[in-house]
């Protein structure tokens, strides 16, 4: 695009100002002039990639040849080079040089990878020294350095905010007490050394799970979607998505959201997202007639939004895999369907603004209704394919075992030619001036076909995980195995398929250019995600160390008053507060690690039982809103810096688009199925259920969003809002009016306990209300606790339980539950010691009674109602 164009879309930056803008936040803005300090700095980025590739499959044919390194051992050379990258390719400040490393910089590269390095060198020696609760001078002196620079690398990657979050932290283990130090969460302080050693040399603080979490599985992902990005993925889901939704009215900013999505599935940053994607589509929907600042608010509301899209949700699927100890399939399950609702919603959103505007189509107009069939089709279509193939390799497998493999790779390699020759019979997709006098949408027929062998490695991608149920590590490596396949031989296939065979030789080492290119992007890309999850460990071992992982329930809910609902005000205010200054990961570790527990807690003692996967995902939401929110809002500026417009109203825009992502956390919070908590996929019913769930659940977020727009058939009066809300919250949760006319449980005496646990069902889920002295405090607290029936007789049921339950006439007394059972985890606030004894004060047992969908019937009266309001007034198509 030339100055003059970018002049005329009101631009505030040229696209090299834009990428560097990107580079400058995700991989750093560092490019040397000195050929052998640039050589150098790739260089160890490669390493890195192949290093990766390394450790994510040792059982390979050259294994033999090379040694296994355990967790304890990768983690530490993980984070040397992020640490020795961070410094040469992040300035100290923007004032600072680019052009060339300056000597500081090399030094503190230096010691900071021989803090990191040292830990797997002598990691035998500190297993039998620091990690014994021995450590040596030297190695204190080592892990004290080590911290200091690894706070000043996640400065210079990420910005002060983390930095100083882990000096606070750091300052409230080492003192305890203080006048900034509330009571509740005092404590005798550690030792100098203790600190260090719990923080650098043992493995649960620096070198703990989220940097376990960042070295096994998420650079794996990040370079699988660097891969796909420099194969050509991201260009293709981009006109694709404007092929697709182009024509209608709004086109642009349907397609910008569509096309922001599917490029969140290979792109871990939101103000990547926004830059790559909104170069392109910002100045379309300018076009059709968005204001710069709407036109910049759909872009970020689309981008920041893929953080949420599954597989990869900012590597936080990952994180809450070690954090709650489910598996990787079931964080997928759970966050699937608040992620779909909510970018449907967000086409609906751009759908009503292009309807209250009057926006023209790109072209000659298409049916948004016909759009929808086609997709369902499509999605159908594909869906019974996928099942089909799932049959097909069952009855092979059992047929001939031994050879399934080798067949499904032979067809994989054969299905990925015959692509690539449907690919080369058309030219090369390149994107268009968006700024250009006429613009020419592609159709989807001229763009489906020339690239979708990049659908494949995203096939095998989810076959491993869904259908041959292995690790995410073991799946991106496979995926990402197709993928180094297809970057370094689409080129050369194509060229000879073109009957071009003069050029295979050209484009093959072209081939091979991508993928250096795409490997050294990729480690760039992790270098604030490895420094940002080693300096998030901080947080964590404090946590594990000090009383503020355990105390912060009872700081948090007399802020509260211990109302519910304000407590998650609060917590969401605090996850938006810190994630303004922090990037997705870290922000997520470090309030799930503060906060997950303090909702499941203070929901209990409420007698609300939160799903502990639900508070994650709740502090997760409100978290990437930062990328959103003024002042900071990141994404906010990107997309302003490339529309024109103001940033900070571009930021509130863009905030009061994405009301849908800050509302869906607290319906899931009081009603768990919208995640699909409890709703077993593996049985039809369950498969109907879900269905069910996300068809009434997207319903509901377009009534919201209809709502929250002022506009539904027609401009909608403050009443018709009001009463879109009211339908949309009865949609979502009417559990909520139904436990207010009839009660969920029915109250029984605790002496009679064992004889209805005899006669309910098995499986039946009983809430326990416990009450006793607090361990810390040795006030009375209660909680309330859920049992699943499990066995055959109540003393079964029990024992199976982990409870110790002593009946002493109509007082039924607790001793402390067997150690390792979920009742011991519950109740590990309670003092089982002390002389007023923890005892079952209510059982609550299920009682029958009205379905909550009843309510579905008042809620779509009052939409009729509104609709009849509104069909008076309507005046053009609501779709």
């Amino acid at each position: 695009m030339n100055e003059q164009s970018e002049r005329a879309a009101g631009r505030q930056f040229t696209d090299e100002q834009l990428q560097d803008l990107v580079v400058s936040t995700d991989s750093g803005a560092r490019s040397p002039t000195s050929r052998s300090v640039a050589l150098l700095i790739s260089g160890l980025a490669l390493a890195w990639s192949l290093f990766q590739l390394w450790i994510a499959q040792p059982q390979l044919w050259f294994a033999q040849y090379l040694p296994v390194l355990n967790s304890s051992q990768t983690r530490p050379i993980h984070l040397t080079f992020a640490i020795v990258l961070a410094f040469l390719a992040y300035p100290a400040f923007k004032a600072s040089p680019r052009r060339h490393v300056p000597l500081v910089d090399w030094a503190l590269a230096a010691v900071g990878g021989f803090c990191a390095f040292y830990v797997f060198l002598y990691s035998e020696h500190l297993a039998l020294t620091a990690r014994s609760g021995l450590p040596t001078p030297t190695q204190v002196v080592i892990g004290t350095v080590g911290l200091a620079i690894l706070l000043e690398a996640s400065r210079r990657a990420l910005g002060p905010a983390l930095t100083v979050v882990g000096l606070v932290f750091l300052l409230y283990a080492y003192m305890g007490t203080g006048w900034l130090i509330p009571d509740l969460i005092e404590h005798e302080g550690l030792s100098f050394s203790a600190l260090i050693n719990a923080q650098w040399l043992d493995t649960a603080g620096v070198f703990g799970i989220p940097l376990g979490v960042s070295t096994a599985f998420v650079f794996l992902f990040v370079l699988f979607g660097s891969l796909l990005d420099k194969a050509g993925a991201g260009n293709y889901f981009i006109q694709l998505a404007f092929a697709g939704l182009g024509h209608l009215r709004g086109g642009p900013a349907k397609a910008a959201v569509v096309g922001s999505a599917m490029t969140g599935l290979i792109s871990g940053s939101s103000i990547a997202n926004v830059v790559t994607t909104g170069t392109f589509t910002i100045p379309l929907m300018k076009r059709v007639g968005f204001s710069n600042e709407q036109a910049g608010s759909v872009e970020v509301a689309s981008s920041v939004n893929g953080q949420i899209m599954p597989p990869v949700m900012g590597a936080a699927a990952f994180l809450m895999v070690e954090f709650i100890g489910i598996s990787y399939l079931e964080v997928i399950k759970h966050a699937f369907i608040p992620a779909v609702i909510s970018y449907i919603a967000l086409i609906y959103i751009v759908h009503l603004e292009a309807l209250k505007k009057d926006m023209p189509a790109l072209g000659e107009a298409k049916s948004f209704g016909g759009m929808i069939v086609r997709f369902f089709v499509g999605f159908a279509v594909a869906g019974a394919g996928f099942t089909a193939l799932i049959y097909a390799v069952g009855a092979l497998r059992a047929v001939a075992p031994a050879l399934t493999g080798p067949i499904m790779m032979a067809v994989l390699l054969a299905v990925y030619v015959g692509l690539v020759a449907v690919a080369a019979r058309r030219p090369d997709l390149a994107l268009d001036d968006p700024n250009a006098k006429e613009i020419r949408l592609p159709t989807v027929g001229q763009v489906y076909a020339t690239g979708l062998h990049f659908v494949l490695p995203i096939v095998v991608l989810v076959w491993f995980l869904m259908v041959e149920r292995q690790s995410p590590a073991k799946s991106a490596f496979y995926a990402t195995a197709l993928m180094l396949l297809i970057i370094v031989t689409q080129r050369p296939l194509k060229a000879l398929l073109r009957g071009q065979g003069e050029a295979v030789g050209s484009e093959t080492r072209a081939g091979f250019g991508d993928l250096r290119e795409g490997l050294i992007a990729g480690a760039r890309n992790m270098i604030g995600i490895g420094v940002a999850t080693a300096a998030a460990g901080i947080i964590v071992a404090t946590v594990t160390k000090t009383p503020i992982g355990t105390e912060l329930a009872g700081l948090v809910e007399q802020l509260s008053g211990g109302v519910l609902i304000i407590m998650l005000m609060l917590v969401g205010l605090f996850s938006l507060i810190l994630g303004m200054g922090l990037p997705t990961t870290a922000n997520y570790i470090v309030v799930s690690s503060l906060m997950a527990s303090v909702v499941v807690s203070l929901g209990a003692q409420e007698g609300l039982i939160v799903p502990l996967i639900a508070a994650h995902l709740f502090v997760f939401y409100f978290g990437i809103m930062a990328d959103v929110t003024p002042p900071v809002g990141l994404a906010s500026f990107a997309a302003a810096a490339v529309s024109g417009g103001d940033p900070i109203r571009t930021g509130f825009t863009a905030f009061f688009y994405s009301l849908r992502t800050v509302a869906l956390p607290f319906l899931f919070i009081f009603n768990p199925t919208l995640i699909l908590y409890g709703v077993d996929l593996g049985t039809m019913a369950g498969v109907l259920q879900a269905l069910f769930v996300f068809v009434v659940a997207t319903f509901a977020m377009l009534l919201f969003a209809a709502a929250t727009q002022g506009y539904f058939l027609a401009p909608s009066r403050l009443h018709e809002s009001a009463a879109l809300l009211l339908v949309a919250f009865t949609l979502f949760v009417p559990n909520v009016w139904l436990d207010m006319v009839q009660s969920p449980f029915r109250a029984v005496p605790p002496a009679a306990f064992e004889r209805v646990l005899a006669e309910v069902p098995e499986g039946t889920r009983l809430r326990l209300q416990i009450r006793g002295p607090d361990f810390n405090t040795g006030e009375m607290a209660e909680t309330t606790l859920t049992m699943t029936a499990e066995g055959a007789s109540a003393a079964e049921r029990i024992q199976n339980s982990g409870l110790l339950l002593m009946p002493e006439g109509d007082v039924v007394r607790l001793e402390e539950p067997m150690f390792g059972s979920t009742a011991a985890e519950k109740l590990a606030d309670f003092d089982f010691y002390s002389d007023t004894p923890v005892e079952l004060a209510v059982v609550q047992v299920p009682r029958d009674r009205l379905p909550a969908q009843l309510f579905y019937l008042p809620a779509l009266l009052l939409l009729g109602l509104v609709i009849a309001l509104q069909r008076r007034r309507q005046t053009k198509p609501a779709f």
